[in-house]
């Protein structure tokens, strides 16, 4: 977590010093940013995690998408409840990871079926089909966690 700090103020700090119109831009939509970082390493993880199970120990496609989306899960609740929206306090936890939970068994289908359309339907690469559904999951993510998993009370 202090790794991720650290490179968010370094890289907020030279956009301030040398970019202020570019930063004041990106300060405004603060949550948002770190919002879409953390989705970055999540969606990293989660493909790379794919990779391993589908790409090296050949595990059906379908199956190595929900194991990876799974793992990767834990590390987004994480740095969404911590990094994004700040929220250090263990008080709502209890009730914020079964909704968060829910949340992600809904991405996990949606998950699934856009996989089997675009991979098995389709014939797409299994790696890009992956990128395109984490995009597409991660919008949407964004308005449930800030308006309904951490919204600030």
């Amino acid at each position: 977590m202090e790794r991720i700090n650290n490179l968010y103020f370094k890289i907020r700090n030279r956009f301030a010093f040398r970019l202020p119109a570019f930063y004041s831009f990106c300060d405004s939509r603060k949550s948002f940013l770190k919002f879409f970082l953390a989705g970055c390493f999540s969606g990293a993880l989660d493909i790379f995690l794919l990779f391993i199970f589908h790409g090296i120990f050949k595990v059906e496609i379908v199956l190595s998408t929900s194991l990876a989306f799974m793992l990767a899960f834990l590390v987004s609740f994480f740095l969404q409840k911590r990094w994004t929206f700040r929220q250090f306090s263990h008080k709502h936890t209890g009730k914020q990871l079964p909704i968060y939970l829910a949340n992600s068994f809904i991405g996990l289908n949606f998950n699934g079926l856009l996989m089997h359309l675009l991979v098995i339907r389709f014939g797409s690469w299994y790696i890009l089909s992956q990128i395109i559904v984490n995009l597409l999951i991660g919008l949407y993510n964004f308005f449930v966690y800030k308006y309904l998993i951490f919204r600030k009370r």
